[in-house]
C-alpha cells in the first residue's frame, strides 16, 4: 500500500459494521470446487433470463461458485450462509451456489489458475491484488460495478489498491483491520493484573508487556505472549513490533517503480532483539513459536493456553466461537511501542476477487450474492435483515459484536451498520475502548510497499532463528535478511 491509502484511511474513524445473514436454511448444496460453467444470461436481472415471449424455456443455469464459504469448523456459520442461498434462490431463481471453500495462500493460487479451478469469488489479502492483477490472474470487473453505482461508493484508496494502471476495477472490498493486542482476560485475573473494577491492566510500553507476560507466566503458568515464527505471518507481526520501535519503513518506495529494501537499520534490529529477549530473558512464549500460525495463535488464547496475542478486531470469533474463550473474557488494546517511539496499528483487509474463468453473468451473480449478504453498499430491507441475522447469530455463538472499519462510503449504509451494532452489542464498550482509540486517525499504518509476502518471508527466517538458538547473532541476520529481500526487489521490479 503506498502514502495514499495511509492518509486517507488514517483521517477516517470507525465505524460500525459486521458479518451479515438473513433467511431459511436451504438444502446443503453438493461441495464443489471450480464449477465455473458456461451460462450466456445475466443473473442480476431474472427477466433477461426468459427466453422470448411465446418461449417455455426455463432460465440457463448460472453456476456460482462461493470460495467464500465457511469452513467446516463453523458450523453456525455454515447455517447462515446455507440461508443466503436461500435468499438468492428466491432473488435469482437460475442461479446454483456450489459452496467451494478455498482459503487464499500464495503457494496454491497460481497452480489452481492455471488448472482453471478458482472459485467464481474468492478473498485474498489487500497484499495481493496488484500481483494477480498484473499476472491476468483474475477478472475485470470495472464495468458491472460501474452499471450498479458501486463504484462511487467505494472508498477511494481501496478503490486504488483493487485498480490497474489505467483504473480497472478487480475487486471489491470485504473489510478491513488493523492490528491490536488481545487479551484473555481469564489469566489477567488470575494473575492479578486487573484494575479495582476489574478491567485489564493493558501493556503500555514494550518493556511493560514484556514484564506483565513474565508476571502472567510465573503466576498461572500459561505463556504471557503467543509469538508468531511460521510462514509469513510471523514476518506480518513482527512489522508491527518493528514500527513500534522506530523502523517505519521497511520497504523504501523510490516512485520510480523499483524499491529498496530497509530491514536491517538499528530500529529493526532493536525490534528483533527485544523478540529474541522474550524468548531468552523472560521466557514467557509458548513453547515453540515456529509451529505457531494466525489459526494456534487464537487456538492458544483462547483455551487459556497464552494471556497476549497479536490479532484484529475482524477475529474475535476465533478466541470465541472457534475456541471457546467467554464472550465477556475478551478484551483489545493497542500494540505498546518501546521507549519514546510511536505506536502504531498495521492495517490491512480482505476484498473479494473473482476467477478470470468467470462469465460476465456469474459475476453478476458473485455481486447480487454479496447484496444478500450485506457485503455490498447497499442498505436494502434484505440487507439489513441479513445483518441482523448475522449479529443474533454473533450474539448466540459467544462473538462480540463490535465496530468494524469503513470500506464504502454511502451514508446510508455505514448508518445501517453502526445501528445495528447498537442494537445487538454483548459485549462491555469499556474491553475494548483502548484498541479502538489506538487505531484511529494517525495510529494506522498500512502495509509496506514492494513484494510484501516476501519481505515477510525473509523476517520469518530470522525470527525461526533467534528464537531457537540463544546465541543467534541478530544484526548480522538482520544484513542476510535485508540482502535476500533487496533482490527479490531487484528482480521483480525492474526500471
Amino acid at each position: 500500500m503506498g502514502k495514499k491509502l495511509f492518509k486517507t484511511l488514517a483521517a477516517l474513524t470507525l465505524v460500525a459494521a459486521m458479518l451479515v445473514g438473513c433467511g431459511a436454511p436451504a438444502a446443503d448444496p453438493t461441495k464443489t470446487p471450480g464449477g465455473n460453467g458456461t451460462p450466456t444470461n445475466s443473473a442480476s436481472d431474472p427477466a433477461k433470463n426468459q427466453d422470448q415471449p411465446g418461449n417455455d424455456q426455463p432460465a440457463k443455469t448460472v453456476d456460482l461458485s462461493l470460495g467464500i464459504w465457511p469452513e467446516d469448523t463453523l458450523t453456525a456459520d455454515i447455517e447462515i450462509y446455507k440461508g443466503y442461498v436461500a435468499t438468492m434462490k428466491n432473488l435469482h431463481p437460475e442461479v446454483n451456489c456450489i459452496p467451494a471453500y478455498y482459503k487464499y495462500a500464495t503457494d496454491t493460487f497460481m497452480p489452481m489458475v492455471e488448472a482453471k479451478t478458482v472459485p467464481t469469488i474468492f478473498e485474498t489479502w489487500f497484499t495481493e491484488p496488484k500481483k494477480l492483477i498484473a499476472n491476468g490472474a483474475v477478472a475485470d470487473i470495472t464495468d458491472v460495478l460501474k452499471s450498479r453505482g458501486w463504484l462511487d461508493n467505494m472508498n477511494p484508496s481501496i478503490r486504488e489498491l483493487l485498480s490497474d494502471d489505467n483504473g480497472r476495477i478487480y475487486g471489491v472490498p470485504r473489510d478491513g483491520y488493523a492490528l491490536g493486542l488481545m487479551l484473555n482476560v481469564e489469566l489477567f485475573e488470575e494473575a492479578g493484573l486487573v484494575d479495582k473494577d476489574g478491567y485489564p491492566l493493558y501493556p503500555t510500553s514494550m518493556q511493560d508487556l514484556a514484564e506483565k507476560a513474565k508476571i502472567i507466566k510465573e503466576k498461572t503458568g500459561a505463556a504471557g505472549l503467543c509469538l508468531l515464527a511460521k510462514n509469513e505471518a510471523g514476518g506480518w507481526h513482527f512489522s508491527n513490533i518493528a514500527w513500534n520501535f522506530g523502523a517505519t519503513e521497511l520497504c523504501k518506495d523510490n516512485l520510480d517503480g523499483t524499491f529498496t529494501s530497509n530491514l536491517a537499520t538499528p530500529e529493526a534490529i532493536k525490534a528483533m532483539e527485544f523478540v529474541k529477549s522474550l524468548k531468552w530473558d523472560y521466557d514467557v512464549l509458548t513453547a515453540d513459536p515456529t509451529n505457531e500460525d494466525w489459526g494456534t495463535g487464537f487456538m492458544q488464547l483462547g483455551t487459556g493456553a497464552a494471556a497476549m496475542y497479536i490479532g484484529a478486531n475482524d477475529a474475535v470469533a476465533q478466541p470465541t466461537q472457534v475456541n471457546g474463550l467467554p464472550v465477556d473474557k475478551l478484551a483489545m488494546c493497542g500494540i505498546p511501542a518501546a521507549e519514546g517511539c510511536r505506536p502504531y496499528s498495521l492495517f490491512g483487509g480482505t476484498p473479494y476477487m473473482f476467477s478470470k474463468e468467470s462469465t460476465p453473468e456469474q459475476i453478476a451473480a458473485a455481486l447480487d450474492f454479496l447484496e444478500v449478504i450485506g457485503k455490498a453498499p447497499l442498505a436494502t430491507d434484505d440487507a439489513i435483515a441479513g445483518m441482523k441475522a448475522d449479529a443474533q447469530s454473533r450474539v448466540n455463538n459467544g462473538v462480540p459484536v463490535i465496530a468494524s472499519f469503513p470500506c464504502w462510503t454511502a451514508k446510508d449504509f455505514l448508518d445501517a451498520q453502526d445501528a445495528i451494532v447498537k442494537e445487538y452489542s454483548n459485549v462491555d464498550a469499556k474491553m475494548f475502548n483502548a484498541y479502538f482509540d489506538a487505531t484511529k486517525n494517525n495510529g494506522l499504518h498500512p502495509e509496506e510497499p514492494g513484494l510484501t509476502q516476501d519481505m515477510y518471508a525473509e523476517l520469518t527466517k530470522v525470527l525461526q532463528e533467534v528464537l531457537t538458538n540463544k546465541n543467534a547473532d541478530v544484526a548480522a541476520l538482520m544484513r542476510q535478511a535485508n540482502e535476500n529481500y533487496q533482490k527479490i526487489l531487484d528482480n521483480g521490479f525492474k526500471k
